[in-house]
């Protein structure tokens, strides 16, 4: 029998226990290497195209991660402490072993293990929220990242301090300290039931949404969520993975550099939280064109206004909607599918993932040959821009009234 109880008083303790888990597994087993990556290259141990590459091997492993969760039969909670333990280790071997391939290897584990994390820490926190009967907590689940992404933006301001192999180290050590805080709330005493990762609420779908999934989930709409989610890998990945090395082009011997990272981990917080209380019958096209809208407007201004201002707007105007979009994907899969969409999930997850790993890699070269990430920010802002205008052409078509032109 789990331990855990269906008391309403746990739906916070499962909330915060998930937020911890992604504030792991994607501020620190993924997204530190974003704040490092200038240090690694002040330091020599990398360059900019080694960088990229590294960058688009752990998003690889995201991506491998994220297919491989449907074949596996492993209770969720256990995947989770898995997933953070490895988590833990592979942040302390990037401090402890050294050359490219061994950081390959590594940044590529930690990927799997991130998606891995990401896919049942979701699952089981939204299942439990649902057993709760506090679905509006999810919200609470999706800051993790945020509050992840600013605490390795604020620590790795001080990684030119310790070194690289001292900061990485570090962050093991966080990740450690973090996990034994909440290892025993993922105690499920191996449960059947928690066996296969929950891509979406457990609550079943509203009628209504039941009624839309048969009459308007073809396989043209399924298409177009896949397709355009994997705009918004490709269009805010390049920002996120370069952000610190952008604002040091954009701003040499300033103080600033360091802060945007974090600024932008702190404005996802809030946009997880808002996104999660967008009533049901909204139409989640049109809020996905506008969130695409909003982040391609901040990878703009990283171009057309490059000083603290312009970076300082635009880290927030990325940040805000960047685990609202994934909230929006999630309810706009279930809309077409209902109970049934763990598949078209899945789909748009690798979607998604592709674009990420395609960023980097079409990114770091090109802002090496030209000395300057004006080109591939300005390919992400159209990206972005093209996906929102795309969302909202759909979104208002299906509002057309039948028979209009």
């Amino acid at each position: 029998m789990s331990n855990f109880g269906y008391e309403p008083r746990h739906g916070w303790r499962a909330a915060l226990a998930c937020m911890v888990a992604l504030a792991v597994a994607m501020g620190l087993g993924r997204f530190a290497f974003t704040p490092m990556l200038p240090v690694m290259l002040h330091e020599g141990s990398l360059d900019l195209e080694g960088g990229g590459v590294l960058a688009s091997l752990n998003y690889l492993g995201y991506f491998i991660g994220a297919l491989s969760c449907a074949a596996i039969r492993v209770p969720a909670a256990a995947m989770v402490r898995g997933g953070l333990v490895a988590t833990a280790v592979l942040l302390l071997g990037m401090g402890l072993l050294h050359g490219f391939t061994l950081w390959g290897v590594l940044r590529t584990a930690a990927g799997v293990a991130s998606a891995w994390t990401f896919v049942f820490a979701s699952g089981w926190g939204l299942r439990r929220l649902a057993e709760t009967g506090m679905h509006r907590l999810g919200g609470v689940i999706y800051t993790g990242p945020g509050i992840g992404i600013a605490a390795t933006g604020l620590l790795g301001g001080l990684a030119s301090r310790w070194g690289a192999d001292a900061a990485w180290i570090g962050f093991g050590a966080v990740a450690l300290l973090l996990i034994a805080g909440i290892w025993r709330v993922f105690d499920d005493g191996g449960h059947a039931s928690e066996r296969m990762p929950a891509a979406t609420p457990a609550a079943p779908a509203p009628a209504a949404s039941r009624a839309a999934a048969g009459q308007d989930g073809g396989s043209g709409d399924a298409r177009a969520l896949v397709i355009l989610y994997g705009l918004a890998g490709f269009g805010y990945i390049i920002t996120a993975t370069f952000l610190p090395v952008i604002a040091r082009q954009a701003l040499p011997g300033s103080a600033w550099p360091d802060l945007f990272w974090p600024l932008f981990g702190l404005a996802v917080i809030p946009g997880a939280l808002v996104g999660a209380q967008a009533p049901q019958h909204w139409d989640n096209r049109l809020l996905l064109a506008a969130a695409y809208a909003m982040q391609a407007a901040g990878v703009l201004l990283s171009v057309a206004w490059p000083d603290v201002a312009g970076l300082a707007l635009g880290s927030l105007l990325l940040g805000l909607p960047f685990t609202a979009i994934t909230l929006f994907a999630m309810r706009e899969a279930r809309r077409l599918k209902g109970n049934a969409s763990a598949g078209l999930i899945g789909y748009a997850t690798a979607s998604y993932g592709i674009g990420q790993i395609v960023g980097p890699i079409f990114a770091a070269p090109l802002a090496h040959r030209t000395g300057s990430f004006t080109v591939p920010l300005l390919v992400a802002a159209l990206a972005l821009a093209g996906g929102a205008a795309l969302f909202a052409w759909v979104g208002r078509h299906a509002l057309r009234p039948a028979g209009a032109a």
